[in-house]
């Protein structure tokens, strides 16, 4: 059943029984008259992310994190999203809200045609990924709040199967490294580990001298000879490593195509998977793909981007950039369709919005049973 067709059955449900069983917090009937005098309201604010720990990685480091947090309110209700902008996206406050500027809601009277409402908000530009996914996770959030469903629910996967998350380790002296390695642990069951300079082992023997938790790392483009890059995997994998991603630059496809078919860890791509139209390309080149949907512009994207995967035969890893619990929960509500997680950008933050949403739980995911994102301002 395609998504409209379900969402028209979900809302007849609705209709039917007032409220659809099994989800808390829908304290009334799902909203789906509409009318042509019922407008959404788009609105947005810039809202700097701050880092608890200097966040470093084989290129650059940084304290914060420039952000924009959007909201569309529809006949009383008010659906979140945001853009997170990270250095390498080159992506701006500026250029997110001037893109925002042009998006006109008020045409749509049925905010539940995502596809046409996202067909129309991406025509407006050829890039500007993470404004439109804002866009995209505000309308998700809104539609999940009008039916009455959480957004994994809309989707129709298992929130048990959402799985672990890493927690993310940036690269730092040992002693530091060692500090976050005993703050994470009894809270999560895999890390992950920035690396791609120098002093890799020297980072992984110093998170092995305080914990034997399994550990994905992520070079971010950093390893520069792929005869090393495949040695060190091979040192990575007797150390506890399950996986790597994105070995080398992300147009050095042809080497990461040899690490690839030599590696006993699986390889996933980061920066070399933005869009939909990057997936088929890296058939055979990764194991799989990192989605994020600052990269793929929003859910809709997101879900295109699975599907292809899979039917190339590559693993899905579901990612997020440094973000408040509005795109992490957003992103959470993919993992049931996920083989990795890497879902704490809202964990690594000293000023999230939200309460709710997505939480870790002994290391694993749990998905809200409230409609939509599941999140409250605090």
């Amino acid at each position: 059943m395609d998504r409209r067709n379900f969402l028209k059955t979900g809302g007849a449900l609705a209709l039917a029984g007032g409220v659809l069983p099994g989800c808390r917090g829908a304290e009334r009937a799902p909203r789906l008259n509409f009318r042509e005098d019922r407008k959404m309201t788009l609105r947005w604010f810039p809202y700097e992310l701050e880092l608890a720990h200097t966040f470093t990685v084989s290129s650059y480091s940084r304290k914060t994190t420039p952000d924009v947090q959007v909201e569309i309110e529809y006949d009383g209700l008010v659906g979140y999203g945001e853009a997170s902008m990270p250095p390498y996206l080159g992506h701006t406050v500026e250029s997110v809200c001037s893109f925002l500027e042009k998006v006109d809601l008020s045409q749509f009277t049925d905010p539940t045609r995502i596809e046409d409402i996202m067909e129309y908000v991406g025509s407006l530009s050829e890039g500007d990924a993470p404004a439109k996914a804002a866009v995209d996770i505000a309308l998700h959030d809104l539609v999940g709040k009008l039916l009455g469903l959480p957004l994994y629910r809309l989707f129709g996967y298992n929130p048990e199967k959402a799985g672990d998350t890493t927690y993310t380790i940036g690269i730092d002296t040992p002693e530091v490294v060692r500090e976050k390695t005993l703050e994470a642990a009894g809270r999560f069951n895999i890390l992950k580990v920035k690396v791609g300079l120098d002093a890799d082992k020297e980072m992984i023997e110093a998170i092995r001298s305080v914990s034997d938790l399994p550990l994905a790392v992520d070079a971010n483009q950093g390893w520069k000879d792929r005869s090393k890059a495949l040695d060190e995997i091979f040192w990575l994998r007797d150390n506890g490593v399950v996986m790597v991603e994105q070995p080398m630059a992300k147009d050095r496809l042809d080497d990461i195509a040899w690490i690839t078919e030599r590696s006993p860890l699986p390889i996933f791509a980061d920066e070399s998977v933005q869009g939909l139209g990057d997936v088929l390309p890296l058939k055979g080149i990764f194991t799989g793909i990192n989605i994020k949907l600052m990269k793929s512009g929003g859910l809709l994207n997101a879900r295109k981007m699975i599907a292809v995967a899979e039917a190339c035969g590559m693993k899905v890893m579901t990612g997020c950039m440094t973000e408040t619990s509005c795109a992490c929960s957003a992103v959470a509500a993919l993992a049931p369709a996920s083989s990795f997680q890497d879902i704490d950008g809202n964990l690594l933050i000293t000023n999230d919005r939200f309460t709710g949403g997505v939480r870790v739980v002994s290391g694993r995911l749990t998905l809200p049973d409230l409609p939509g994102l599941g999140l409250s301002l605090k």
